[in-house]
């Protein structure tokens, strides 16, 4: 049995961890990770349009991303993560006039809205949130550089990115500049091609508006990310994220842009995560259907797109979503993690459901990890270096387990970060542990205390991983109500139903059981006394 000193981390353990391997939309294929600047990495993902309460497809990125950052700091990288603002467009401008406020009111609380959100969900890697409002300078000299290039021109106020001019325009999404979806109206008469799109709107009566060589406007969607993303993170980065909704034309507008400008590549690798359905297909967290996760997603974008939930088709705001579901926030971040990124995410009550009982497990388990060892799980030190969590296993069954399982799940995270076959390994070291317990009585008082250290040591490779996910951050929020008091009552039912079982009226102490049961409080008997839990 290993000692205590020989469960730290060895020398003689391999420390340079496997290369990381992503998908990149723009190649079709997975390639090495390798950042422009060794060391460091910049990631940019497009943030939402703050002109409505946002809803739980503007939270799949963001998630996915902030997984994807502690992932690469884990992997000792210095990263600099920014998620933008858009906090003027025509659809802001619609929702102010018709709440009668500024356009600069309805932003602020929609932002606010937005990283309320954030902060529910454990999003707290991101760097800067930069707003479009903030960086108008920066967007018109990027315009007016694109002008003298001669891949814009001026036309009646109005500016506009000339596609002929970019001739490898679409290598993206595969389409060609006649299916871009220009500007219709009175600025489709200024257009010298149909596909051209706009980077400077000339101001309508009554619009925010500013300054500018070209007079009074505004600028276009695509241009504010290229701004911005120059602004923070250069001419060229690492990672550019969003759904897969965006690639067209959206992103391939920004390539565009920024490639047209610069004369060099945007980005390196462009990463675009699966959009959120709604569905009503079920399938277990944990089971059968998160193994199967680890086969490559295949992607129907177009079907994506036509399945979307948006506020565009009515969907519940985040807020909302959650109180109908009746799960904490953190559970919508384990369901997320659960799917392979790039695949779509189905959303029904049941699905969330399974998340929501598939997560209790691990927090069952906590609870046994504590009476057995007296540490909370939620306070146990966890390794912030992928080296820091190495250890020499020896022969130790439950240690050469958990050395696996964590070999495991840190390869499918080097492989295009894909969290969800990550998840079926948590599930089976979960499994190892709750045997390990079992298997040597730990609950017992004459517990061996070698078997114990065991455990610990599988417990803080649990705590690793969970943590490289973000979840299991804390323990679960208690429900509403005096819990003083209903700890009591619970205590005052424990009591009688021990009556009852001693007096042999065993149908008044299965009535307590059952009636219990049914109110969602589950009982448990052990040789130190009956526990109780809500479920």
């Amino acid at each position: 049995m290993p000692t205590a000193t020989q469960l730290q981390p060895t020398t003689n353990t391999p420390t340079t961890p496997m290369s990381i391997r992503v998908y990149n939309t723009l190649s079709k294929k997975k390639e090495t990770f390798e950042p422009v600047t060794p060391g460091k990495v910049g990631i940019y993902l497009c943030g939402p349009t703050v002109y409505k309460p946002s809803h739980i497809g503007h939270m799949v990125g963001p998630v996915i991303f902030d997984a994807i950052k502690r992932y690469l700091v884990y992997n000792g990288y210095e990263v600099t993560w920014v998620v933008n603002i858009t906090d003027v467009d025509d659809k802001l401008i619609a929702e102010a006039s018709k709440r009668g406020i500024s356009m600069a009111q309805v932003a602020e609380e929609m932002t606010a809205d937005y990283l309320h959100n954030l902060s529910l969900l454990g999003v707290d890697q991101i760097d800067k949130m930069p707003k479009a409002t903030d960086c108008m300078d920066e967007i018109i000299q990027f315009i007016a550089d694109l002008i003298t290039k001669d891949f814009a021109y001026a036309a009646d106020g109005d500016v506009f990115f000339d596609v002929a001019k970019d001739r490898e325009y679409g290598k993206l999404s595969n389409r060609s500049p006649d299916e871009q979806q220009g500007e219709g109206g009175e600025a489709a008469a200024r257009k010298r091609s149909p596909g051209d799109f706009a980077l400077w709107k000339s101001a309508k009566p009554g619009e925010p508006s500013w300054d500018s060589p070209w007079g009074k406007g505004r600028p276009g969607w695509h241009i504010e990310c290229s701004a911005m993303s120059r602004q923070i993170l250069g001419e060229t980065f690492d990672i550019h994220g969003g759904g897969l909704d965006l690639m067209f034309p959206h992103h391939e507008n920004e390539i565009a842009q920024s490639e047209c400008c610069h004369g060099k590549p945007m980005v390196k690798y462009w990463l675009h995560n699966g959009l959120m359905q709604s569905a009503e297909q079920t399938g277990k967290v944990g089971g059968r259907q998160t193994r199967e996760r680890e086969v490559e997603p295949e992607i129907d974008l177009q079907a994506q797109i036509e399945g979307k939930t948006s506020k565009s088709k009515k969907a519940e705001s985040f807020r909302d979503l959650l109180e109908k579901l009746g799960v904490d926030a953190s559970i919508v971040r384990f369901y997320l993690l659960a799917t392979h990124y790039r695949s779509p995410f189905y959303l029904s009550n049941e699905r969330v459901q399974e998340a929501a009982d598939s997560a209790k497990s691990f927090e069952r388990f906590f609870e046994r990890y504590e009476r057995v060892s007296g540490e909370s799980f939620y306070e146990l030190k966890q390794a912030a270096r992928r080296t820091d969590g190495e250890f020499d296993p020896g022969d130790n069954p439950l240690l050469r387990e958990v050395h696996a399982r964590r070999s495991g799940f840190l390869a499918k995270m080097d492989d295009d970060f894909n969290t969800g076959a990550a998840v079926s390994e948590l599930f089976e070291l979960l499994r190892a542990l709750n045997k390990h317990i079992d298997q040597h009585k730990l609950e017992e008082s004459s517990r061996d205390a070698a078997q114990v250290e065991s455990l610990k040591r599988g417990v803080a490779a649990l705590r690793e991983l969970t943590a490289l996910l973000g979840i299991f951050r804390e323990p679960p929020a208690k429900s509403g109500g005096d819990d003083a008091l209903v700890g009591k009552l619970m205590e005052l039912m424990i009591s009688l139903r021990a009556e009852a079982r001693q007096n042999k009226d065993f149908a008044t102490a299965d009535r307590i059981r059952n009636g219990l049961t049914e109110i969602g409080i589950t009982l448990e008997d052990r040789k130190e006394g009956t526990l109780w839990r809500v479920e």
